[in-house]
C-alpha cells in the first residue's frame, strides 16, 4: 500500500515538476533557515551543561543603591565566600575568584594567558577533571597553579609531562605545576586558562579582608538536600550583618541562568539573551509557516489541472480518505526531497553563518538527536503544508468534474489571496525590523563618545613597566609613528573601579552616587581625545598632583557650582581639590548614559598603557615600531595588543547579530514569498490565456495586459502594507524601550519598507505577465 502510494506521488510530482520545483525550492529554504536557527539555539542554551551539580551550582552577585535605584554588580567583598560556608548550613562549597591575565614563561617560550586565582573548593564546584594529578593535592602548595591541557601543550609541547616543572609569571615569581586539567567546552560563561590558589593574588593586600572593598566573584555549590529558597535568604541578610550603614544584599544566580538571564533592572532577572533565543526560535517557526503558506498556495491553485484525475479516480471507487492520504502522501514526499536539498544547502551555508555568529556549530549528522529534529521538521511541514490542499482537492464531485464543468474555487481562492497577505505582511515586518536595528546601531555608534577611538591601542602591562614608562613614551614619539602614549587603570570603555561615599559642599547628596575612578598619566587626555573644557590638566610629575583630580561634566554638575575649580572633594582618606573638568565621554553601556567620572593623576595603579598613531602613517609600520621599542625595554613579554576601535564595535554585538539575522531571514522571506507569487502569477496567466489571446485580438498593449495581470496581486501587497506597518511599530517600539539612547521611529522607513515590498512584488509578477501578454494570442485562441 505504501508503495504504491509512493508510485502515484512520484507521477504526479513529474507531472506537475514546475509547481513541485517551486514547492520543494521554498520547502528547502524554510527547513534551512529554520535548522540554522535551532543549531544556534542548542548551542545557546547548552552553556554551562559541561559541568554537572546543574541544580547546586550557583553564582553570588550583589545588589547596591545608588541614587534610590538597586544595580546589580557581579563582584562581593573578599570575606562573603568563606562566612557564608561558616554561616550558611546549606552551603557546601564556596570560594573567592578574581579574573587575571599573566605572562607565563618557560625556557625561551612565553604566552599571556588568562585564568583564576581561587579557593580550593573551586576545583570541586566545577567538577574539573585532572589529566595530571588531582583535586586533592593540587593546591597544598601556595604556589602551586593548575593548567588546562591547551596551555600546558602551548607551554611545555604536546604529549609532554608538565606536573612537577616551575613556570615563571609575570617575569618575577615562580608557580609550580601541581596538575593539568582537561579543556573546557567552549560554550561555558566563566572560561579559564588556569587556576592558582587565592592567597598568593591576595598575599600582603589587607584591604581584601574588610567588607566594603568589592572585588572578588563568589561561587558556591549548595548541599543536595539544601533548599534554595532558605538558602538564598540567608545569602541576602549576610552583608549587611557584617557590614555597618549599608543595604547591600547578595544573592544566588543559576548556572542555568549565567548565560541566558544575565540581565538585571531594579535587583531583579529582567531576560538576557533569552530574549533572543525567544526571537529567534519565533523567526525560525515562522519561515517554515511561510514555506507551508507556499506550499498551500502552489497546490490549490493547481485544482483545476487535478479536477479530472479526482473526478476519475472517485469514479472508479476511491475514497476521499484515499485521496488525502494520497495528496499527504505527495505532499511528504515533496518535504523529504526538500530536507534533502537542505542538507546540501545546510553544508555551504554553515560555515557562513558561523562567521556571522562568531560560533563553531556543526551540521552533526551522526547526532540521533540531530536528524530527529530534521526529520521532525521534514514530517510536520509536509503534514501541515499538505493538509488543506488534500481536503481541499478530495472534496470534488465527480460528476461536476467529469461532465466539463468548470471547478468552482468556493473559498479557495480567498484563502490562497490572504495566505499570500500574510506572507508579504511577514517579509514586510522583516524588513521594517532590519532597518530600524541598523539605524539604532548606528545611532548609537555615531554619537558624541568624548574621546577618538580611532587608531588607538591598547595593551596590558605590569607593575615592572610602570618605572619605564617615560623612557618609553619618548621612544615610542621618537620613532615617528606614534603620537602619543599613556597608562590607565582600566579598559577605555570599560566601568572600571568606582565607588561612592564622596562629600562636597553645595549641590546634591551624593554619598550614594557611584563614582568611576580613572588614575592616569598625564597624557591621557591628549592621547585619548579627551576635552579638557575647564581648568588644567595633570603634571608630569604625578607626586606634585598627588592630591589634585579632574572631573567629568556630570560630576561637576552635582557639585552645583558655576566653576567647580578648587571645589574640595572629601572621602575616608583625604581631600581632593578639582583642579578640571573633562567632557562627559561613554563607557559601559554605550546605549546609555555613563556613571560620573573622578581621574587622578597616580600612575602606580594603571594596568593598561594606550598609544596614538599618527594620522597618514600605515598601520603595519606603526606596528613594526612599537613592537622594536616594547622588545627594546620589556624583552619578556610578548607584543600583544588589541584596537580601542574594535572594542567599541563589539560592543554592538548583540545588536549587530540581531541585525544582520534579521537582514538573512527578511532576504529569505522574500524569497520564499516571492517563490509562490511566481508560481500563483504563472498559473494566472495560464487561466486567463484565452482572454489575453483576445484582448490582444482587439488590439490591447502589451503594458495594458500587464497591468492587468499585475494589479490584483499588487492589492494584496498594499492591503500586507496596512497590516505590516502596525505590527511592525508595535514590535520595534518594545525592542527599543530596552536602550535608554535611542532612535525615534521615522514614518519614512514604513514608506520605504512598502515601496520595497511594491517593487519586488512587481518584479516577480511582471516576469510571468510579460511572458504571457507577448506570446502569440493564435495559440491560445486556435482550439476554439
Amino acid at each position: 500500500m505504501i508503495i504504491n502510494y509512493i508510485k502515484i506521488a512520484l507521477r504526479s510530482l513529474l507531472k506537475n515538476k514546475g509547481y513541485s520545483f517551486l514547492n520543494i525550492f521554498g520547502l528547502a529554504i524554510g527547513i534551512t533557515c529554520a535548522s540554522l536557527i535551532f543549531l544556534w539555539v542548542e548551542d545557546e542554551v547548552s552553556f554551562n551543561t559541561g559541568f554537572p551539580n546543574q541544580d547546586q551550582v550557583f553564582y553570588v552577585p550583589t545588589n547596591q543603591n545608588y541614587e534610590g535605584e538597586w544595580r546589580t554588580f557581579y563582584s562581593t567583598p573578599g570575606p562573603l565566600a568563606q562566612d557564608m560556608l561558616n554561616e550558611i548550613p546549606g552551603i557546601e562549597k564556596a570560594t573567592r575568584s578574581n579574573l587575571q591575565e599573566i605572562l607565563f614563561a618557560f625556557g625561551d617560550n612565553s604566552i599571556t594567558r588568562r585564568g583564576r586565582y581561587a579557593d580550593e573548593d573551586f576545583l570541586d564546584i566545577f567538577s574539573l577533571k585532572f589529566i595530571e594529578g588531582n583535586r586533592e593535592n593540587a593546591f597544598t602548595n601556595p604556589e602551586a597553579i593548575v593548567l588546562t591541557q591547551e596551555t600546558s601543550e602551548q607551554l611545555f609541547g604536546k604529549g609532554e609531562r608538565a606536573i612537577g616543572k616551575v613556570v615563571k609569571v609575570s617575569n618575577k615569581d615562580n608557580y609550580l605545576v601541581t596538575g593539568v586539567v582537561e579543556n573546557l567546552p567552549k560554550n561555558v560563561t566563566f572560561p579559564f586558562d588556569w587556576v592558582a590558589p587565592f592567597e598568593r593574588y591576595a598575599e600582603g593586600e589587607e584591604w581584601m579582608t574588610f567588607y566594603g572593598n568589592n572585588f572578588s566573584d563568589t561561587f558556591v555549590k549548595l548541599a543536595p538536600e539544601a533548599n534554595f529558597k532558605t538558602v538564598d535568604a540567608q545569602v541576602r541578610t549576610l552583608i549587611v550583618k557584617k557590614e555597618e550603614n549599608t543595604t547591600d544584599y547578595a544573592f544566588l544566580h543559576s548556572i542555568k541562568d549565567w548565560h541566558l538571564r544575565s540581565k538585571f533592572d531594579g535587583g531583579e532577572i529582567v531576560g538576557g539573551r533569552i530574549t533572543y533565543v525567544r526571537l529567534f526560535t519565533i523567526i525560525a517557526f515562522i519561515i517554515l509557516l511561510i514555506a507551508c503558506i507556499n506550499f498551500m498556495n502552489l497546490s490549490t491553485a493547481r485544482s483545476e489541472k487535478r479536477a479530472n484525475e479526482v473526478g476519475v479516480r472517485k469514479a472508479m471507487g476511491s475514497s476521499r480518505g484515499r485521496l488525502v492520504t494520497q495528496f499527504i502522501s505527495e505532499s511528504l514526499m515533496l518535504a523529504f526531497i526538500a530536507a534533502i536539498v537542505s542538507v546540501l544547502f545546510l553544508a555551504v551555508l554553515l560555515p557562513q553563518f558561523n562567521l556571522i555568529i562568531e560560533k563553531d556549530l556543526a551540521l552533526g549528522l551522526s547526532n540521533p538527536i540531530h536528524i530527529l529534529a530534521l526529520l521532525s521538521i521534514t514530517v510536520i511541514c509536509g503534514v501541515f503544508a499538505g493538509l488543506y490542499p488534500a481536503f481541499y482537492l478530495s472534496s470534488f464531485k465527480p460528476v461536476q468534474v467529469l461532465k466539463g464543468l468548470k471547478v468552482s474555487e468556493g473559498s479557495a481562492s480567498f484563502i490562497r489571496k490572504g495566505l499570500v497577505v500574510g506572507q508579504f505582511t511577514i517579509s514586510i515586518v522583516f524588513i521594517i525590523f532590519t532597518i530600524l536595528v541598523y539605524q539604532q546601531i548606528q545611532h548609537a555608534k555615531n554619537r558624541d563618545l568624548g574621546y577618538d577611538k580611532n587608531q588607538l591601542l591598547s595593551m596590558q602591562i605590569d607593575e615592572d613597566f610602570i618605572p619605564k614608562f617615560d623612557v618609553i613614551q619618548q621612544e615610542l614619539i621618537r620613532t615617528g609613528s606614534v603620537y602619543n602614549a599613556t597608562l590607565c587603570n582600566s579598559q577605555l570603555l570599560s566601568g572600571g573601579n568606582n565607588g561612592s561615599g564622596f562629600t562636597w559642599k553645595g549641590g546634591t547628596d551624593t554619598e550614594d552616587v557611584l563614582i568611576s575612578f580613572r588614575n592616569v598619566t598625564e597624557s591621557f587626555f591628549e592621547t585619548t581625545g579627551m576635552e579638557i573644557i575647564e581648568g588644567r590638566g595633570f603634571n608630569k610629575n604625578y607626586e606634585i598632583d598627588s592630591t589634585s583630580v579632574l572631573i567629568s561634566q556630570s560630576l561637576a554638575k552635582m557639585m552645583g557650582n558655576e566653576n567647580p575649580i578648587g571645589n574640595i572633594i572629601n572621602r575616608g582618606d583625604g581631600p581632593l581639590e578639582v583642579v578640571g573638568v573633562v567632557k562627559d565621554y561613554v563607557y559601559g553601556d554605550m546605549f546609555d548614559s555613563s556613571d560620573p567620572v573622578m581621574f587622578m593623576n597616580y600612575p602606580p595603579y594603571a594596568r593598561y598603557m594606550f598609544i596614538k598613531t599618527k594620522e597618514g602613517v600605515p598601520i603595519d609600520r606603526a606596528l613594526s615600531d612599537i613592537e622594536a621599542v616594547l622588545k627594546t625595554y620589556n624583552p619578556a613579554y610578548p607584543f600583544e595588543y588589541s584596537f580601542v576601535d574594535e572594542a567599541f564595535d563589539a560592543k554592538f554585538k548583540n545588536e549587530q547579530l540581531v541585525g544582520e539575522l534579521s537582514q538573512i531571514f527578511a532576504i529569505l522571506a522574500i524569497l520564499i514569498s516571492c517563490l509562490g507569487l511566481f508560481g500563483l502569477a504563472a498559473y494566472t496567466a495560464e487561466q486567463r490565456s484565452k482572454e489575453i489571446g483576445v484582448r490582444k485580438v482587439l488590439g490591447a498593449s502589451v503594458s495594458g495586459i500587464v497591468k492587468l495581470l499585475s494589479k490584483d496581486f499588487l492589492k494584496l501587497v498594499g492591503i500586507s502594507i496596512l497590516i505590516s506597518v502596525p505590527i511592525a511599530w508595535y514590535a520595534t517600539y518594545s525592542w527599543l524601550q530596552d536602550y535608554a539612547y535611542r532612535i525615534e521611529i521615522d514614518w519614512i522607513v514604513f514608506l520605504v519598507a512598502g515601496i520595497l515590498a511594491v517593487i519586488i512584488a512587481l518584479v516577480t509578477v511582471s516576469f510571468q505577465a510579460i511572458k504571457a501578454a507577448i506570446a502569440n494570442p493564435v495559440d491560445s485562441l486556435k482550439t476554439e
